[in-house]
């Protein structure tokens, strides 16, 4: 039978291919995914080959953001049963042997490796496919009450989780958030969740924008500087990825207020208004991946204090997975695209030399 995969080749050459059967190590588990969320380094792959400085070099399966059903324990007894229905972690941290990190912030080992990530030679593959081997640390099970759709969203609501706990007590404060693809929404969906006196929300489409609403969140169009700039927000977090979204989200922070920077910045250097910075005092602070907020996400998911309705909208076969990412990269017409590989049964092999500019977006790639 089939084991479907999204193998990205290079720029504008994504394939819908046989991958064959999952074999899995010893400390593996086989899962079969139920969803894939699409992601902005998934898209430029697509689109360039390359996200930041991670570069194809070799075929690569893509995605990170999975959630699916294990069909075989793993040999060496740990991790969950057959049947347990999972989440992945695709982080693996791990030392160069020279970097210093801190040892309680595992998403910042110097050398780790990411589930469909371009990084390291050979490559991590993804988890776009029908059926793959993981290990079983990856593999969180979901609490009751959490259906596999919605556990796809884990990942990316992890990364606005731990977006958000950079920058400290958000309960009562007010929160902006620039940027409202899928993960400034995730942001904001946190925020909520994490008592917000107010949640503020800008963004260049109205689609996102009206999702945000639904929430009780505040809109604002981003062209509107001038409204933006009279928010002074406590906590802001810039979550578009570019650098009037940057520069947006130093002017919407009161004094003494924080800035996170979550949006992977292009690489090299960036105009940015310091002197803004400075005199307000603000804090600019990263905010990369996540850590051990995985399980808490979860649990939130589960229970419905986070909320998220309305984050995905569109689910597509995987043997439709070029198109869905012309989908995705559209941000006029989607927010989060997610891949379904149950349904699929039959082989097929689709390549794509027509890729469209991703959005930009916080992403897992370094």
């Amino acid at each position: 039978m089939a084991n479907l995969a999204v193998v990205a080749h290079a720029a504008g050459d994504v394939r819908v291919e046989d991958i064959g059967p999952a074999r899995p190590a010893s400390d593996e588990a086989v899962v079969a995914v139920s969803y894939g969320g699409i992601c902005g380094s998934d898209l430029h792959y697509w689109t360039h080959g390359a996200a930041g400085a991670s570069i194809l070099r070799e075929p690569m399966v893509l995605g990170h953001e999975l959630s699916g059903t294990v069909t075989a324990a793993a040999a060496d007894g740990s991790g969950p049963a057959v049947g347990a229905r999972v989440a992945v972690h695709p982080l693996t941290p791990v030392g160069d042997g020279s970097t210093p990190w801190p040892a309680d912030r595992p998403n910042l080992a110097p050398a780790s490796t990411y589930l469909g990530s371009a990084m390291h030679l050979p490559h991590t593959q993804g988890g776009f496919a029908q059926e793959v081997s993981l290990p079983t640390r990856m593999l969180h099970v979901l609490p009751d009450g959490l259906d596999l759709r919605t556990a796809a969203l884990a990942e990316p609501a992890a990364v606005a989780w731990h977006g958000l706990e950079r920058a400290g007590e958000i309960r009562g404060r007010r929160v902006a958030v620039i940027g409202a693809g899928p993960i400034g929404l995730l942001v904001a969906a946190v925020a909520l969740h994490h008592g917000a006196a107010e949640v503020i929300a800008t963004d260049v489409q109205e689609r996102p924008l009206d999702i945000a609403r639904g929430w009780g969140v505040t809109a604002v169009a981003a062209q509107d500087a001038e409204r933006i700039a009279a928010l002074h927000a406590d906590v802001v977090v810039e979550s578009s990825g570019t650098v009037p979204g940057l520069a947006a989200a130093i002017s919407a922070a009161r004094r003494g207020g924080t800035v996170v920077m979550l949006g992977l910045q292009r690489s090299g250097d960036i105009a940015v208004p310091m002197a803004t910075a400075i005199t307000r005092e603000l804090t600019l602070t990263g905010s990369f991946r996540f850590g051990d907020e995985f399980a808490a996400v979860l649990a939130a998911l589960a229970d419905g204090s986070l909320r998220v309705d309305g984050v995905v909208t569109h689910e597509e076969d995987v043997r439709d997975a070029v198109a869905a990412l012309g989908v995705a990269a559209d941000a006029a017409v989607s927010s989060k695209v997610l891949l379904s590989f149950a349904a699929a049964s039959v082989s097929s092999s689709v390549s794509s030399n027509e890729a469209a500019p991703p959005k930009r977006d916080a992403e897992g790639e370094a």
